[in-house]
């Protein structure tokens, strides 16, 4: 899944960052760290996690939010579930 389908998810998931991390979209980029960069705490990245499964209908498990440390493993890992 390249291009324009990720193109298009990505954009979805920066309205989703922007609303739970309250950060500026510009600094939403796919090398991110949520922690590290965008300041998210454990609370934020549940709540993150939340959106992106309303957002794209999708469930991510509780043992899975681990594997998504950035922007590019949430793209990465939303578009697996999508395809």
């Amino acid at each position: 899944m390249k291009g324009g389908v990720e193109v298009e998810i990505l954009e979805r998931m920066r309205k989703v960052i922007v609303d739970k991390l309250s950060v500026e979209q510009q600094r939403i980029v796919p090398t991110a760290s949520f922690k590290g960069d965008l300041g998210a705490d454990s609370l934020d990245l549940v709540e993150l996690v939340m959106g992106l499964e309303e957002e794209f209908s999708i469930s991510i498990p509780e043992a899975d939010m681990d594997k998504i440390s950035n922007v590019q493993d949430a793209l990465d890992y939303v578009s697996a579930k999508l395809a």
